[in-house]
């Protein structure tokens, strides 16, 4: 997983590996003790974690277990660019969708982000269309308990956590 801002800047990087493909699009796995690069600087995944690379949307799911507070994490993105069917290159576009998990709610973030790198980076005005639309998506699906977002991601997620009901 390659992903950069919008100015080509590192945002994050690190393996994962792939669980599988269905209609919602490409499953990853992350361990435990995986390294990866965040903001340029090395780390490790000390919770494992499930990303759904959805088919051409502006955004990718992170689904994660206890004792995380946010049961899903969304990014909005570019859509993904595959090379060799292997690295994954998405822009993070600073907005984020959150479900968490002991509540149930469904937070924007980071607009603040995404509004001062509207101006720094130069968004044009059909990727800021398509970044709140794909927001504004995301939260109606969080809040309905659509799929994937509501049991579909449980199957993948016992794959790297172990835990069935994870």
């Amino acid at each position: 997983m390659r992903y950069r801002k919008y100015d080509g800047s590192a945002h994050r990087d690190y393996p994962a590996r792939r669980l599988g493909d269905d209609a919602h699009g490409t499953w990853l796995g992350v361990d435990t003790g995986t390294p990866s690069i965040y903001h340029g600087l090395p780390s490790v995944e000390q919770i494992p974690f499930v990303l759904l690379i959805p088919r051409r949307a502006w955004w990718t799911a992170m689904f994660n277990p206890p004792p995380r507070t946010s049961e899903v994490y969304c990014d909005i993105t570019t859509p993904a660019r595959w090379e060799d069917d292997h690295d994954v290159h998405l822009v993070d576009l600073d907005l984020d969708v959150v479900r968490r998990r002991h509540t149930g709610e469904v937070e924007l973030r980071d607009e603040d982000e995404f509004a001062a790198h509207r101006s720094s980076f130069g968004y044009p005005e059909d990727l800021v269309a398509h970044a709140r639309s794909a927001a504004a998506w995301l939260r109606d699906a969080l809040h309905r308990g659509a799929q994937p977002f509501a049991t579909t991601y449980r199957e993948f997620l016992a794959q790297v956590d172990g835990r069935p009901d994870a």
